[in-house]
């Protein structure tokens, strides 16, 4: 099977997949932090049209998710091109997974099928993930263990610790990139 993992760096999910024998590309603007050669950087608009079976994309969640609402609410100029540029990967294929944190997609676009954390799969950590489906069956839980530790802000809000990361240049990189059980799970029930 043809895998587009699209806007993913990391190579998680297409390590996943690849190793049950699929055809996989990755592609971001970032390059691969792995160094595969199944990675390409540049736009996805310069690979989307190549008769993928699957694709499996990971739309930047700067300007779509609840998180960023402080600074972007009032931005309709920036998360309206985000929302047209997410919702659009179901154009090119006929199974399609988009996945992104709680946001403006639900409310925007349409609501999500599902809603997964990495618990669910065997990594024991917290992370709301919504699953916007085309084709494809909802992700059972492959292996559910603890939640994970919890961080008490001073303003008394709980956020998962493993996100409660102090501001540096690779935060955004290391919130956003795909657990590996997830991965697993979506490369084991949609591959």
């Amino acid at each position: 099977m043809k895998v587009l993992v699209a806007c993913e760096f990391s190579g998680t999910v297409r390590e996943a997949f690849r190793a049950r024998g699929h055809e996989v590309l990755s592609c971001d603007l970032l390059p691969a932090t792995d160094g595969s050669d199944n990675h390409y950087v540049g736009d996805v608009a310069d690979v989307i049209g190549r008769g993928w079976d699957i694709i499996i994309a990971h739309p930047s969640c700067t300007y779509l998710a609840v998180s960023g609402n402080r600074w972007y609410a009032n931005r309709p100029d920036l998360y309206l091109p985000a929302i047209t540029f997410a919702s659009s990967f179901f154009e090119y294929a006929d199974r399609v997974a988009i996945e992104n944190p709680v946001g403006r997609l639900g409310k925007m676009f349409r609501k999500a099928d599902q809603y997964v954390h990495p618990w669910m799969f065997g990594d024991p950590f917290s992370k709301k993930t919504g699953l916007w489906l085309k084709g494809l069956p909802l992700l059972e839980p492959t292996n559910i263990v603890d939640k994970g530790e919890r961080h008490v802000t001073k303003s008394g809000k709980s956020l998962p610790t493993w996100y409660n990361l102090p501001p540096s240049a690779e935060r955004s990189n290391i919130r956003s990139t795909t657990f590996k059980g997830f991965a697993e799970a979506m490369a084991a029930q949609w591959g």
